[in-house]
């Protein structure tokens, strides 16, 4: 018996990751591939039934997946993000969020024919979207930057929301059928949600100041706070069913406000995404390979068809429309976000806990609860998964940049004729970069001796410093500033707490004060893109001055008798020549 369930656990490991790889072969939506391994291992082909496998520990186990895929969904938040947007953002998870489960409920109610009791609570559920499914399905479709972050804010913000309403929604049907529970009763809620919020604070806290104070060695960081997430999960739930999802989530977003002060705790990011997606994947497995035929049979039945086709088509839509009244998004980008809504892991692990409890009240057609869920969490997947990327490039709003800010700069350059080559540990940042440009490009470390060895790097005058990974391009700069000088050597910082580190180090901090990796890779994800101007005389400008005419963020100067003149933070004036030209980069709308 032992054997069968580390054998059953075993496969549904590596089904879950095959079909992430598979799904980034074929080119298809993994949840959507995920989805369908679950269904054939489970209910079609009966080859594994994880929940009777496991147990009793079948649910924790979900729960604590869940709640790992939480931080990292709102430890990797960040809130520069929103600041053009916050207006949408705000309004989408809290207006949006109501409206959808106002018109959830009244679709669970009149279509699928659910009480209004039933149909109220399970309204609150199906609010939740989730990282889960969204973070695969933007990976997958890379949309406009706009567009991406408020459907990844709102899956963050509303997957622990949303069991949360269901929840309030049954503590007031208690209330309203039992004459013997008084208003009072409500109080307990809301005062186990407060306890969660300040529990997640606490630790969220807590974590970032051991990390500050170095209270525990690098090669423990990770584990630590992985442990810290699991027991801040776990305090959260004994306060109260449900509430272990807002204090994770909680405790992430502390996270991810301290992460912009504490370097290190970008390490731990990367840790938790890469743990993320192998748990999403069997997570979603186990989900579906538990169902059971007569469930996946029942979802076939016109009411459940029509409370989807409804969901789809009139709740999503108008909700979306309705919030973001006088936002600024624009007409295209609210057309995408109003029918972008796949529902996930939350909906289907909660929603068993809802039927077991309402059923227990007395109402008898919560037994359909799981089947409901169900058809609506496969088909928006399969819907959703598919038409995301097409009809993001039919509205205008799929990233047409390839590569980021390496490959962007790397073709204009090797364009005018300057020797290019992108380095990169990394095969798959290489690969647009080498199939769709023509990129010269080197897989390797190039701190390794081998790969010094290999490369040839006589053809190129400067070196480029463009990693995620401050500690990283600190050591690149420091190795191949006397190869190539130290004017020649240059850094783009990843982000804004790396411009303390000494310049001996780093070398010349790339284009300007305040400007970091991930900002310009999110300006060339949105509508910014590269203009050239040639200068018509000689002069001397000032940097500043010479951006603010032209409304851009001034990169280089391409010399009229070859070479390239970078700019820095450093760089004041300008020595121009007639025939050079300046390259800024410059949104479409200026």
């Amino acid at each position: 018996m032992q054997e069968a369930v580390l054998l059953s656990i075993v496969i549904i490991i590596v089904l879950g990751t095959f079909s992430q790889w598979l799904a980034w072969r074929i080119q298809w939506p993994s949840i959507v591939i995920m989805s369908v391994v679950g269904l054939l291992i489970g209910p079609v082909l009966q080859l594994i039934n994880p929940e009777a496998a496991l147990g009793e520990l079948y649910n924790p186990l979900i729960s604590l997946a869940v709640a790992v895929i939480l931080f990292e969904g709102s430890s990797s938040l960040n809130f520069r993000e929103i600041k053009d947007i916050s207006k949408s953002v705000f309004r989408v998870v809290t207006l949006g969020a109501l409206l959808a489960w106002v018109g959830g409920s009244l679709a669970a109610h009149y279509i699928a024919g659910l009480s209004m009791p039933v149909a109220f609570v399970i309204g609150g559920l199906f609010i939740v979207t989730g990282p889960t499914v969204i973070i695969p399905l933007l990976r997958q479709a890379k949309l406009k930057q706009r567009v991406a972050t408020i459907l990844k804010w709102e899956g963050t913000i509303i997957d622990p929301a949303g069991p949360l309403i269901a929840l309030l929604a049954y503590q007031i049907l208690k209330v309203v059928t039992n004459e013997q529970i008084q208003g009072s009763y409500l109080l307990n809620f809301f005062g186990g949600a407060l306890l969660a919020i300040i529990i997640g604070l606490v630790i969220g806290l807590l974590t970032s100041h051991m990390a500050n104070k170095g209270l525990f060695p690098e090669f423990l960081k990770s584990p630590i706070i992985m442990s810290f997430v699991l027991l801040c999960f776990s305090l959260g739930e004994l306060i109260m069913q449900e509430t272990g999802m807002l204090a994770v989530t909680v405790m992430g977003l502390t996270v991810a406000v301290t992460k912009k002060y504490i370097a290190s705790i970008a390490n731990v990011t990367h840790f938790a995404e890469n743990i993320s997606v192998i748990l999403t994947s069997t997570v979603f497995v186990l989900l579906t390979a538990s169902l059971t035929r007569e469930t996946i049979m029942d979802m076939f039945t016109l009411p459940i068809l029509g409370f989807v086709l409804v969901m789809l088509f009139l709740v999503r839509p108008l909700s979306i429309w309705i919030a973001t009244i006088g936002t600024e998004l624009k007409t295209n980008e609210k057309t995408l976000i109003s029918w972008i809504a796949p529902r996930g892991i939350v909906a289907l692990t909660v929603a068993g806990y809802f039927a077991g409890i309402l059923q227990q009240d007395g109402f008898t057609d919560a037994s359909i609860l799981m089947t409901l869920t169900f058809a609506l969490v496969f088909i928006t997947v399969c819907v959703h998964g598919f038409t995301l990327a097409p009809l993001a490039k039919k509205l205008n709003l799929a990233s047409t940049e390839e590569g980021g800010t390496a490959t962007v700069l790397a073709d204009y350059l090797q364009s005018s004729d300057i020797p290019v080559l992108l380095a990169d540990s990394v095969l798959d940042r290489l690969i647009p970069a080498q199939n769709n440009k023509g990129i010269d490009v080197f897989n390797g470390d190039i701190l390794y001796e081998h790969t010094r060895m290999e490369i040839d790097l006589a053809p190129y005058d400067n070196i480029l410093i463009m990693t995620d990974d401050s500690a990283y391009n600190a050591l690149i700069g420091q190795s191949f500033a006397p190869e190539f000088g130290y004017h020649n050597t240059f850094v783009l910082p990843a982000d804004k707490m790396n411009r303390d580190i000494s310049p001996a180090i780093k070398g010349h901090i790339l284009f300007d004060e305040g400007m970091t990796l991930s900002a310009l890779n999110e300006k060339l994800a949105a509508d910014y893109s590269l203009k050239t101007i040639t200068m018509e005389e000689k002069q001397t400008v000032k940097k500043q001055q010479f951006a603010e005419k032209e409304n851009g963020l001034l990169l280089f100067i391409r010399k009229k008798n070859a070479g390239v003149t970078f700019i820095t933070a450093s760089t004041r004036n300008l020595q121009i020549e007639q025939g050079d030209q300046a390259v800024f980069l410059i949104t479409e709308n200026d």
